[in-house]
């Protein structure tokens, strides 16, 4: 899976995820009423890893029901393995025979479609991959990778996008922060993103962005921890831990007790800034995407991801909260708001005035 993430490959996703997000962002903003954030990231990611990751040409239809079917496997996939009539569990399973169907027939017509292609796309190089070493996958396989990976994109990217929606919200001086440094770079113009200014390189410049989105993932890492199996024995705190145990660390606590960061409870994205720079005082008291050799190997991927989605809300997007109060946290499955965000989202023209719709141009109003 490495060169799924590699740099090329990250380089040659970068302007189908743009297109992925500005159409998602300009649907939003077209439509009158508040939309449900995490819900709706949800169904970003999922388009996201489809249309982007896989190279699946899906029509929207039937994106929309793969997208259904998806969520009631997720919904169920940690039921208790109780094969009754009715269970979850029972639910799971078809909801996985039903998408496996779905990604075997997507499977079938890339195989076959290669014309129009103009980058490799993770499964184009899982296949490739899979030549080099002398072994073509089977059809199983490739829906297992292609499966893994949609989920590996899915649940943890709509939630660290829905805790950036929601942290731009609270700290409207943060996202003017953001915009100033995209116009110092020479991205943001006039209200505009500059043509061809979003590239690889140009992104990993904007130190600002990279500590916003290192603070979202600090507070509000999208899932509590990770297992590993101890290789060998060793003593903590007195206690002897066996080797051939399994262990759980916890990313939130370590978050939360780390001495290196201040006031942890407190948004702060100058605490990664070159002056403080609160994560480079020790290897493991910053880790929202696990430590080790073990470290989740769609990092880079959910990192570009959340950037291209910050600069896009930046430039593009006015929004604010559409009910009177912050909806307070829950943390399971993964950390979300518990009315799923409601938000409302307007568009904007090049000079970053509000686009009205007809009826409200008319009528004189403003919004």
């Amino acid at each position: 899976f490495s060169k799924i993430f590699s740099h090329e490959a990250l380089e040659s996703y970068l302007p189908k995820i743009q297109l992925v997000i500005k159409d998602t962002l300009r649907a939003w903003s077209s439509n009158p009423e508040s939309i449900n954030v995490y819900h709706e990231t949800q169904k970003l990611t999922f388009r996201m890893a489809i249309r982007v990751l896989l190279g699946f040409r899906i029509p929207d239809e039937e994106l929309n029901r793969l997208f259904e079917v998806y969520q009631q496997f997720v919904e169920n996939v940690f039921s208790l393995p109780m094969d009754l009539p009715f269970s979850g569990y029972r639910r799971g399973i078809r909801a996985r025979e039903t998408l496996q169907k779905g990604l075997e027939k997507a499977i079938q017509e890339k195989l076959q479609n290669t014309q129009g292609k103009d980058y490799a796309d993770a499964l184009d190089i899982l296949i490739e991959s899979g030549k080099e070493h002398g072994k073509e996958l089977t059809m199983q396989e490739l829906k297992d990778g292609t499966l893994e990976l949609i989920f590996a994109a899915y649940a943890t990217t709509a939630s660290a996008s829905t805790s950036l929606i929601m942290q731009l919200l609270k700290h409207p001086r943060v996202l003017e922060k953001l915009r100033e440094e995209l116009r110092s770079k020479g991205i943001l113009h006039n209200g505009c993103i500059c043509e061809g200014s979003l590239r690889l390189d140009n992104i990993s410049s904007l130190h600002y962005l990279d500590c916003v989105i290192k603070e979202v993932l600090r507070l509000f890492t999208p899932i509590s921890g990770g297992y590993r199996t101890v290789l060998q024995t060793f003593e903590l705190d007195g206690f002897q831990i066996p080797k051939g145990w399994s262990v759980m660390y916890s990313i939130r606590d370590t978050h939360d007790t780390a001495p290196v960061f201040k006031d942890v409870d407190v948004f702060d994205p100058d605490r990664f800034g070159q002056g403080r720079s609160e994560d480079k005082d020790g290897r493991f008291h910053y880790l929202p995407f696990g430590g080790g050799v073990r470290t989740c190997l769609g990092k880079h991927l959910a990192k570009l991801f959340l950037k291209a989605l910050a600069i896009e809300l930046a430039s593009t997007s006015r929004f604010e909260l559409a009910t009177r109060t912050f909806p307070k946290i829950t943390l399971v499955p993964v950390v979300h708001p518990v009315d799923g965000l409601k938000v409302k989202f307007f568009g904007l023209d090049s000079n970053q005035n509000e686009i009205l719709t007809g009826t409200d141009a008319m009528l004189g109003a403003t919004v």
